[in-house]
């Protein structure tokens, strides 16, 4: 059995902090509220597009992908509204309402009340 002697690394290197260390470092810092925000935010960015919010609506328009994120957007924001607080839930309630009720405008054929993406998580949206 060989023996390989143990080097240490140098003094740079260990005071560098790798992506990933720093990565986490940062996120420690963040509160959840600040989190649960931005990746709200994320989301209904992201479902304006697909909703033809958007600059380009003719090709930038997914129905499909905008149902996805509005649910999506639905569970983070129902799940989330106790632990953040009325100020913060409901600045997100009324992003996703908007987002649903352009869904719904968007829809050749719109989802029955109750039906639309989301609406199982947050009722019906009119």
């Amino acid at each position: 059995m060989s023996h390989t002697p143990h080097t240490e690394p140098d003094a740079a290197a260990a005071a560098a902090p790798s992506g990933a260390d720093e990565a986490v470092r940062d996120i420690a810092d963040v509160n959840a509220v600040e989190v649960i925000n931005t990746v709200a935010v994320h989301l209904m960015s992201a479902a304006a597009v697909k909703v033809g919010l958007a600059d380009d609506p003719a090709a930038q328009t997914d129905l499909d992908e905008a149902r996805k994120l509005i649910t999506s957007l639905a569970g983070l924001v129902v799940a989330s509204a106790p632990e953040i607080g009325d100020q913060h839930a409901r600045a997100l309630r009324d992003g996703l309402r908007s987002l649903q009720l352009a869904f719904r405008e968007a829809s050749a054929i719109p989802d029955a009340i109750g039906q639309g993406p989301g609406e199982k998580l947050t009722g019906p949206v009119t």
